[in-house]
């Protein structure tokens, strides 16, 4: 059973998307790529057993998880508040920005450096993701820092 706890397609909500950067985008892309590779997903709270199709969009101050059957049935919405997203959500793209103006013309310490922060505020983020969902949905450390990703891609407004 846990083989079927697991996420067989993402699809981000076309209605706040927008043009990326280039590094955004390949983010992304290797975000979805290895969460559709390797994940666990496991709803809670129900009879619900997978594989999931999960649509990811933020609505009035929300993130939500609209998680369907492999079918595209709809099993259920899992709606998280933002706000408690937000300050990671800020401090990880400035430390993204950073780490990308860094890789140009920086010693190899310097971007080491600036790339340790970036994936301990990641770490963060992805715990908080975890501590979210618990008792909705459960996920793993790697599940959630994929999605984190996402969370954050899904905040980007032009």
């Amino acid at each position: 059973m846990p083989h079927r706890q697991r996420i067989i397609h993402v699809q981000l909500d076309e209605k706040t998307m927008v043009r990326r950067k280039p590094e955004v985008e390949h983010e992304r892309n290797i975000a979805i790529y290895d969460l559709l590779e390797e994940n666990y997903f496991a709803l809670q709270g129900g009879d619900f057993v997978g594989p999931y199709n999960l649509h990811l969009r933020l609505e009035d101050n929300r993130l939500i998880f609209d998680v369907r059957a492999e079918a595209g049935d709809e099993l259920v919405q899992v709606p998280l508040p933002l706000k408690p997203f937000q300050a990671i959500v800020k401090d990880y793209f400035i430390l993204c920005e950073s780490y990308y103006s860094a890789i140009k013309k920086s010693t190899p310490s310097q971007i080491e450096a600036i790339d340790m922060g970036r994936r301990g505020l990641h770490n963060e983020g992805s715990e908080l993701l975890r501590e979210r969902l618990a008792g909705k949905v459960d996920i793993d450390f790697d599940t959630a820092r994929r999605l984190f990703t996402l969370v954050c891609v899904l905040h980007i407004r032009g």
